[in-house]
């Protein structure tokens, strides 16, 4: 087997590539292992794609260097390839996936990432893109465009622009125009709610647990909307919501609509925007479907 290393040096506070480069020095696996630094968004879907079909059949293990966004694009590149498997070294902000495997610290040994065992799971397919964790909308969508603007003026994120994503949120995405259709079940029929998320693994956001139930090797798409609510009620239910019990409890059951489904379809006016594994898409009429075992996912035991 051949393990490649596809590393984001713009996630995290640091380039890991020298890092991961003296971690695997002194490993028995060292002279079958390979380093890219990608160099623009997509480059490493592209990078991924073209070292599958250098490869002419032989095992190869792409292994994700950054955070979400990495790992959706080596997903992206590695999806239904056969020979092929996927693991990440989480060095980005939010590495939400690898929560649903028992999180970071798993991942973080790289000798056990070159020797875990694989298993296939599912992706969401949306359009010509796929998404290894959640697709969401609403209000998070919007404190997520907000943080990107300041992004775009000061270079980087920080606390300052959580916070004003937030506010502005709060402000202008209580009550968001969409609707939401569960293998044809409308779940909002008066086209309001506050968010919804479409998801495969347990985690969006860093730490939101919206998907308490979600198994990323069922052939299901975990739905979970949420009503409009009030200001107030939504400061009452961010720390429920946060822990992921708000499937169970008796009283968010009034907002909450939850489903199982394979297949998602979402309408909404022109300039609406999503976000799929953390990348802000602007489409106003989608379509999410389960792709069952689509992928190879390494997972240290």
């Amino acid at each position: 087997m051949k393990y490649v290393f596809v590393v984001n040096p713009r996630a995290g506070a640091v380039n890991v590539a020298g890092t991961v480069s003296d971690a695997i020095r002194d490993l028995p696996e060292a002279s079958d292992c390979e380093i890219y630094q990608t160099v623009a968004p997509g480059d490493a879907t592209r990078f991924v794609k073209e070292r599958i079909a250098l490869a002419d059949g032989e095992e190869l293990r792409f292994i994700a260097c950054g955070g979400d966004g990495t790992v959706n694009e080596v997903v992206s590149g590695a999806a239904l390839e056969k020979n092929v498997s996927v693991t990440c070294y989480p060095c980005g902000s939010g590495n939400d996936l690898v929560k649903s495997f028992g999180g970071a610290e798993k991942f973080t040994d790289i000798s056990a990432l070159l020797r875990a065992p694989s298993k296939p799971i599912d992706l969401l397919k949306v359009g010509d893109r796929w998404a290894d964790n959640v697709v969401n909308f609403g209000f998070d969508t919007t404190v997520a465009i907000t943080i990107n603007k300041e992004r775009e003026k000061t270079g980087h994120g920080n606390k300052n622009a959580y916070t004003k994503g937030v506010v502005t949120a709060l402000l202008t995405a209580m009550k968001n125009s969409f609707t939401v259709e569960a293998d044809g079940e409308r779940l909002n029929p008066d086209g309001k709610a506050l968010l919804c998320t479409v998801a495969n693994g347990q985690y969006v956001g860093g730490s939101f647990k919206c998907a308490p139930r979600a198994e990323t090797d069922d052939g299901l798409i975990e739905v979970c909307l949420i009503k409009p609510i009030s200001r107030l009620r939504f400061v009452r239910i961010l720390t429920p919501y946060t822990n992921g019990e708000h499937l169970d409890r008796e009283d968010m059951k009034d907002i909450v609509v939850y489903r199982r489904a394979k297949k998602v379809t979402v309408a909404a006016p022109k300039g609406f925007a999503y976000s799929l594994d953390g990348e802000i898409i602007y489409e106003n009429y989608f379509t999410i479907e389960i792709v069952h075992e689509a992928v190879n996912f390494a997972v240290p035991e």
